[in-house]
């Protein structure tokens, strides 16, 4: 939460794709999503006796892929008693409480490889390194990049930059030396920006003139970037286009970040960041030295909005005004430092409606209901 109150865990991006991609691409066939009840029209697949069901915040890895295709019915990979797969005996069915304790009739396979678990918002950007270089290495595995312009300078190993086909870079200095750059289809780097990987643009993305990005940042699809950047991931079709500083910070979809928007990623104490959990209702250490903010989708803040640091933003909110607005901003409000009321579901739909629409895409019926779904459910907040 709240990046999923509106995607599966499995669907969310960290690195070039999102986990359920990576997986599907590593198995070699479709994997499908079981998800929350509201999130079943648009994500879900039908569950089915016969079928390996995998913990969605794993990212896969060759030891972990062989672990799970190597269950036979009945099985349950495990480690330190975390469930990490099940193979469940058609007799018995899947049952969803099968992922906090293991049933007796179950074998327990003890799994002792390296494991990522995606299981906070902040694993997504701090992951981000490491997963974006492995996705890059295998996506990129046996083909060639298009043609990098001659106007461009580029800094460290020139084969670590890929484009798709149709991307545009020009006049900018690209630095590999840390990480590769990965710029998908139709994405553009806009001259006279400065770029130190690992970066991943996805398709029809775009760094707008000037930007500086330090990694490891992915821009997610049909997102536009501009100011300054670093260990940011934006799951897509949102913009921070113009100057400010976003770091440490993941970004959902649909959002739009105003001009000069700031956020701190780092407390004046050096102490570690604490942050909203929704699963407690309080605010929990991270762990961290350096977190940003996390925004759900459809979120807007207006133009030179400071958000401090650990700031996290539900869904369909809209934050503006002077002063650093609460730290925890629960979905569907309208206001900022000075106070906030309800934002009507109606006037956020009409808004959605508009931004989408932009991009050439329809919000439809389903969509609508998941974000009245939202709506309901996160009420006792506001």
């Amino acid at each position: 939460m709240p990046l999923t109150f509106t995607r599966p865990v499995g669907a969310l991006r960290v690195g070039i794709s999102t986990i359920q991609e990576k997986w599907t691409e590593m198995i070699g066939q479709e994997v499908g999503l079981i998800t929350q009840p509201h999130l079943e029209e648009l994500f879900g697949a039908q569950r089915r006796d016969e079928d390996v069901e995998i913990n969605a915040s794993l990212l896969p890895n060759a030891e972990l892929l062989e672990a799970v295709l190597w269950l036979e019915p009945g099985q349950s990979l495990v480690q330190e008693e975390k469930v990490l797969a099940i193979a469940y005996a058609g007799t018995e069915g899947p049952n969803e409480m099968h992922w906090e304790r293991i049933p007796a009739y179950m074998q327990k396979v003890e799994f002792a490889g390296e494991v990522i678990s995606i299981d906070k918002p902040w694993k997504i950007f701090s992951e981000n390194r490491g997963v974006l270089i492995t996705d890059f290495e295998r996506l990129i595995s046996g083909r060639e990049s298009q043609a990098l312009s001659s106007s461009n300078s580029v800094i460290g190993d020139p084969l670590k930059v890929f484009l798709e086909k149709g991307a545009k870079v020009e006049h900018s200095i690209l630095n590999t030396t840390e990480g590769p750059i990965y710029i998908g289809k139709e994405a553009e780097i806009m001259e006279g920006c400065l770029v130190r990987g690992p970066l991943a643009i996805l398709e029809h993305g775009v760094l707008k003139m000037g930007c500086k990005v330090y990694g490891a940042t992915t821009v997610g699809p049909h997102s536009k970037v501009g100011g300054e950047l670093n260990n940011v991931v934006i799951q897509g079709y949102s913009n921070k286009a113009h100057d400010g500083f976003l770091g440490n910070s993941v970004i959902g979809e649909w959002c739009n970040l105003g001009a000069d928007t700031n956020n701190s990623n780092l407390k004046n104490n050096y102490g570690n960041v604490k942050v909203w959990s929704y699963a407690k209702e309080e605010m929990i250490d991270t762990g961290r030295q350096f977190c940003g903010l996390v925004m759900g989708d459809h979120s807007k803040c207006g133009i030179n909005t400071m958000l401090n640091t650990g700031t996290v933003v539900g869904v369909a909110s809209n934050i503006f005004g002077g002063g650093f607005p609460p730290k925890f901003i629960p979905s569907f409000q309208w206001g900022g430092a000075a106070g906030f009321e309800e934002h009507q579901f109606e006037k956020a739909i009409s808004t959605a409606r508009e931004v989408m629409a932009r991009r050439g895409i329809e919000l439809g019926t389903k969509e609508e209901a998941l974000l009245k779904a939202v709506f309901n459910m996160s009420s006792a907040r506001r």
